[in-house]
């Protein structure tokens, strides 16, 4: 489990409108309930009888299933976590990317926004190494959603544990105090890393 600096942690309690009691329900009992699960599913998959393997029931199966689904929980909480804590302020050369990608930033933020409104799970901003491009994709569990050789920049979660507690079913409000508490230097970093990794 990703354990965080208390100046993170600070920034967390400094969040608009995202109350402190929000994030320490949501990373502590939910993100952590999803590590304790894999580290679980670790340990029953060494145990597991591999002669019954079937693709009707088995036992494999279940927990391979189960390991992809508490694995992108994982993941894509952490993503989400690391985001936080900032001003809003787009900076970086992933702005020039996303007005490339989408036209303009506005394109590209309206457009997240509104899948924001429509997903059940998540909305991630990933880079497509298949053809060198961003892509916003919507995401209703965690192992359904994802495309293969992509790999995430931003993630909003939109689960309502994520905003229920502050917001009740207000989710719109909540999308716009994700983007202002927004913390555009993590997403540059992650972005700056898939360059490397494509040259």
């Amino acid at each position: 489990m990703k354990n965080y600096s208390e100046e993170k942690k600070l920034s967390f309690s400094k969040l608009k409108g995202i109350s402190e009691k929000s994030i320490s329900i949501h990373h502590d009992k939910l993100y952590g309930g999803y590590v304790k699960k894999w580290q679980e599913i670790q340990e029953r998959l060494k145990q597991t009888d591999k002669s019954s393997a079937n693709a009707t029931f088995s036992d494999l199966r279940s927990l391979k299933i189960e390991e992809t689904f508490s694995a992108n929980a994982i993941l894509l909480h952490e993503a989400y976590f690391d985001a936080l804590g900032g001003e809003g302020k787009p900076e970086g050369e992933i702005v020039k990317a996303l007005e490339n990608d989408f036209g303009t930033f506005e394109n590209w933020q309206e457009e997240f926004k509104a899948i924001g409104m429509a997903a059940r799970g998540w909305v991630v901003l990933a880079y497509d190494f298949n053809d060198g491009k961003l892509r916003n994709y919507l995401c209703d569990l965690h192992n359904q959603g994802g495309i293969w050789g992509t790999s995430p920049l931003l993630v909003m979660d939109v689960y309502e544990h994520a905003y229920f507690i502050d917001y009740g079913s207000d989710r719109k409000s909540y999308i716009e105090d994700f983007f202002a508490n927004l913390n555009w230097q993590v997403v540059e970093k992650r972005f700056q890393r898939v360059r490397k990794q494509e040259k």
